[in-house]
C-alpha cells in the first residue's frame, strides 16, 4: 500500500550546515525532499513534496543512536522510531543497505500523515557520515 519515492542525491550546505536529501529523477516537479541540521541538542527535519511539509526536532543522541543500531529484519519496512507517539520519524535498514525513512504525524486513532522515503545505500551512508550515526 505504501508508495516509497527514492532520494538518490545528497547535497550539504557547508555554510549552514544543512544537509539536502532529494530525488536525481528528471521533470521531478514537486520532488520529495528531505532537508536535516544539527541545532545543539536537537536535529530539525524538514521532509517536503510540493508544499507539503512535515517539520520534526527530535533528540539529535536518540537518532545518532537508533541509526546505528539498525539491522534489516526481514518482512518489516520500519523498526525504530525517534521522536514522540504524536510526532516521530520511523526508521527501517533494508537488506541492500537501503534506509526507509518515514517522517509521521499522528492525528489520533483514526489517521496520519507520512511520507514514505527510500534512501539509496550511498545516500544512507553520506547521511550517517554527515550526523554522525554512532553511540
Amino acid at each position: 500500500m505504501r508508495n516509497f519515492q527514492t532520494l538518490d542525491k545528497v547535497d550539504v550546505d557547508s555554510e549552514t550546515k544543512i544537509i539536502y536529501l532529494s530525488t536525481t529523477s528528471s521533470g521531478a516537479l514537486g520532488a520529495p525532499k528531505l532537508a536535516m541540521r544539527r541545532e545543539g541538542g536537537y536535529i530539525t527535519i524538514s521532509a517536503s513534496y510540493g508544499p507539503l511539509e512535515i517539520a520534526l526536532r527530535p533528540r539529535f543522541a536518540e537518532m545518532s543512536r537508533v541509526l546505528s543500531r539498525l539491522r534489516p529484519v526481514q518482512g518489516l519496512q520500519t523498526t525504530r522510531q525517534v521522536g514522540t507517539g504524536q510526532a516521530y520519524v520511523a526508521f527501517g535498514l533494508q537488506s541492500d543497505g537501503s534506509l526507509v525513512v518515514r517522517p509521521t504525524i499522528v492525528a489520533d486513532a483514526t489517521g496520519l500523515m507520512a511520507f514514505n522515503l527510500l534512501l539509496t545505500d550511498e545516500v544512507r551512508q553520506q547521511l550517517f557520515d554527515w550526523l554522525p550515526a554512532e553511540e
